[in-house]
């Protein structure tokens, strides 16, 4: 059985203690995966601020060349990566496939990125007095990035970190989620082989309970990214003090469905951002309200167009749907749904178990205070509630803590406008679902959903320092 090493300094490490890895699906022993220490962190961290000292003086075009060969390498690749996906996060081989192409894209806009860094100039002269100074900015690289990532889309949002970071000169410390490291850790060997200086990515594998407060507090790290749930992003605010943070947190999205809506166009569309990775995903399409003219005919067509999908093994082209990322997920959610059965919901489908799988499930005659309406499910569940009002229905969506996409279907212009004003959430997706999302795009929730933006031009703004330079001409 191989085990797997931590990459630190441009050589890879073993370490005394490992962990096993599971397959989501089989469950079988996939490999043991490297267990960090405090210390391993620590030098890593250090060797990322050393190497910082050279990479941050390196040219926009050197840095975009690497990025530019990453994605080369990457194409070449693509079908051995999605397999990694399918093995250690049982994601399905389709779903697989459509990662890498938008990791791809994700590193190839952090490329051209690397060469739109710009300022602005300053009129210093428009201050009262000021007869002979110019004044611009300029960005500037940061140093250390801390970078902590989930398991469900460990290629893409491994990029959304590592791109930017690299565009403007930063380095970065990688903690990857523990199921997922695989993906992390053949990201190595492609950076390697692009070129990336040795120390600039620095790979840590192993809990994030024990090393999360070094990679928070160390005093050389400068900037904090991390996206998971909101538990964990709120301790990591209390404790990264004056350095920069970005959060992405959990969602539980929803989508308004107006009368005006051609059913029959939206139902495929509908049913695969529920249930896409089986809903393991920040924005898969949770709360669906439908208007209460329409809401029959809905729930009928999602119904059948759900017991369309294939749940299986993730190697298996055929699969829509496969395992969950562990088994005490799945009990996690069979308990969720039967306390909202016993609250008088309806399931109208699915809610078959396995210790590894769910089916498909969407449910009916839902309350707004169950937790499959109000928390993020995270897992293959909907609910579809009636509204009468178009008022009634954006405001049953803003009721949510929670509130990082949201959408609305409907033929009338003022009422997208409408809602595009008073939804709640970090971005407003109109005649399509709350999944969608394209990866140069501003992403990042309000509320309890986030706090900063990802997305690689915001991003790289989040990961640099605004500088302002101004010369006074006669002294």
């Amino acid at each position: 059985m191989k085990q797997t090493k931590l990459w630190i300094n441009g050589v890879w490490e073993t370490t005394e203690k490992s962990t096993e890895l599971k397959a989501p699906y089989t469950g079988e022993v996939l490999t043991k995966v490297a267990k960090a220490t405090i210390a391993d962190v620590e030098r890593a961290i250090e060797g990322a601020h050393e190497t910082f000292q050279s990479f941050k003086k390196t040219t926009a075009y050197e840095r975009a060349e690497i990025l530019y060969k990453v994605v080369a390498i990457m194409r070449n690749r693509k079908q051995e990566l999605a397999e990694i996906l399918a093995k250690e996060a049982a994601k399905p081989l389709t779903a697989g496939l459509a990662e890498i192409d938008r990791t791809i894209a994700t590193y190839q806009f952090a490329a051209e990125a690397a060469k739109q860094v710009t300022g602005e100039t300053i009129p210093m002269d428009a201050a009262p007095g000021v007869t002979d100074r110019i004044g611009y900015t300029k960005r500037i690289p940061l140093g250390v990035v801390s970078a902590i990532t989930p398991f469900n889309f460990p290629f893409n949002l491994i990029a959304h970190k590592l791109g930017p970071a690299f565009a403007v000169g930063n380095t970065v410390v990688l903690k990857p989620a523990s199921q997922t490291p695989l993906s992390a850790l053949v990201m190595a060997h492609i950076f390697k082989e692009a070129g990336l200086p040795d120390g600039a990515l620095q790979i840590v594998t192993g809990s994030g309970g024990e090393l999360s407060d070094t990679l928070v507090t160390h005093p050389l790290v400068k900037k904090v990214t991390f996206t998971g749930s909101g538990a964990v992003g709120l301790k990591i605010k209390e404790k990264v003090g004056l350095r920069k943070v970005t959060l992405e947190l959990g969602s539980n999205a929803a989508v308004i469905v107006e009368p005006s809506t051609p059913l029959e166009k939206i139902m495929a569309r509908c049913v695969s951002g529920a249930f896409g990775f089986a809903g393991q995903v920040c924005i898969s399409l949770q709360r669906i309200y439908v208007h209460q003219s329409i809401y029959h005919e809905f729930t009928k067509l999602f119904v059948e167009e759900t017991e369309k999908l294939a749940v299986g093994d993730p190697l298996d082209k055929k699969t829509d749907v496969s395992a969950m990322i562990n088994p005490s997920e799945v009990e996690r959610i069979k308990n969720w749904i039967d306390e909202a059965k016993q609250q008088g919901a309806i399931v109208a489908t699915g809610a078959k178990f396995t210790d590894r799988t769910c089916t498909p499930t969407v449910m009916t005659n839902v309350k707004a205070h169950m937790k499959v309406v109000c928390e993020e499910t995270f897992a293959p569940i909907v609910s579809i509630i009636p509204y009468n009002t178009l008022d009634e229905a954006i405001e049953y969506v803003n009721e949510s803590e929670l509130a990082l996409n949201a959408g609305i279907y409907t033929n009338v212009l003022t009422d997208a406008m409408k809602a595009a004003d008073l939804l709640e959430a970090g971005a407003v997706v109109i005649n399509d679902i709350p999944t969608f999302r394209v990866d140069n795009m501003p992403y990042g929730g309000v509320k309890m959903s986030g706090y900063g933006k990802e997305g690689i031009k915001y991003a790289v703004e989040e990961m640099t320092d605004l500088k302002l330079i101004t010369m006074k001409l006669n002294y």
